[in-house]
């Protein structure tokens, strides 16, 4: 079952991503982050408030939202930081690069869950698995291949730089994730909590750095793929979430399996975004599916 939310998960993702790009083209990248954070607050504000002033119809439901102590706020803001920190990177890395340069490159985002979940949670990947991760990397190569034809040097672009800093800091929240939910958090607790933080942290930054200086930047135009950014990564996240309260959940591949949401972003960019060299991209996505057939076989 978790594997199954974990796919459903990588669905909304993609449509995620894509609403994403098509917000931030052209677009400031600091209030639309913040209105993103705005809207999935507010979408989630509901569920907080019944929560609390109505506990015994909550209580029986999957969106029911336990009373949290101190300690469990301190480690959900530490995951609101880390996540935004993540977003960040990831969004002025959108805005700039064609997104079938950049969703393939944040697929490669579970190798490194791997890795940390090999060292901190003693996993064990079995051939079928490792055959899937090793099909990943090479796929990250050959995309760095296919980016020289469109004048993107990996090694000296700061936009690939961010989308790779977008992508260990995205690794790392995976890892934080699986140790709140190993660790008794409950999953509506961590998903409607860190969006809040990510709120209040996005409104201290606009006003800090964008807001004074708005007149000199890229000025900012509402979009309504904006709000759906929102909508998708709330019901992405809660999937997510679901997946891992499993105990039999295993990061690495939730993880790998969510980054297929490549699959959308990708078929966005091509026919939605009209990006270059399409074909070449593609065969670097065939080799991340093959990379998620072997996951899924190792599951079984």
């Amino acid at each position: 079952m978790w594997l199954t939310l974990a796919f459903l998960s990588a669905l909304l993702l993609g449509v995620y991503d894509t609403c994403k790009k098509a917000a931030l083209n052209g677009n400031a990248v600091i209030p639309v982050l913040l209105l993103n954070t705005l809207f999935s607050s507010l979408l989630l504000l509901p569920i907080i408030l019944l929560s609390v002033f109505m506990p015994d119809v909550m209580s029986d439901t999957i969106f029911y939202v336990p009373p949290a102590d101190l300690r469990t706020h301190i480690y959900i803001f530490v995951k609101s930081c880390i996540v935004l920190s993540s977003w960040l990177f990831a969004y002025f890395a959108t805005k700039h690069l064609p997104i079938t340069i950049a969703a393939p490159i944040k697929a490669s985002q579970p190798i490194l869950t791997l890795l940390g979940a090999l060292l901190f949670f003693g996993e064990a990947l079995n051939g079928y698995q490792w055959m899937g991760v090793i099909i990943a990397i090479v796929a990250f190569i050959m995309l760095s291949i296919s980016g020289r034809k469109e004048g993107i040097n990996f090694k000296h672009n700061v936009w690939i730089l961010f989308i790779v800093m977008a992508t260990v800091t995205g690794a790392i929240s995976g890892l934080y994730d699986k140790y709140l939910m190993s660790n008794g958090f409950h999953r509506m607790t961590v998903l409607v909590w860190y969006s809040f933080y990510q709120l209040l942290l996005m409104s201290i930054i606009t006003m800090v750095l964008w807001y004074p200086k708005r007149k000199a930047t890229t000025p900012f135009v509402w979009r309504k793929s904006i709000f759906f950014i929102s909508l998708f990564l709330i019901a992405a996240d809660f999937v997510y979430f679901y997946a891992l309260s499993y105990p039999a959940s295993m990061i690495s591949i939730v993880s790998m399996v969510r980054r297929s949401s490549v699959v959308v972003s990708f078929t966005a960019g091509a026919i939605l975004f009209r990006e270059k060299n399409i074909r070449s991209k593609a065969i670097d996505l065939l080799l991340v599916l093959i990379g998620m057939i072997f996951l899924y076989l190792g599951t079984r």
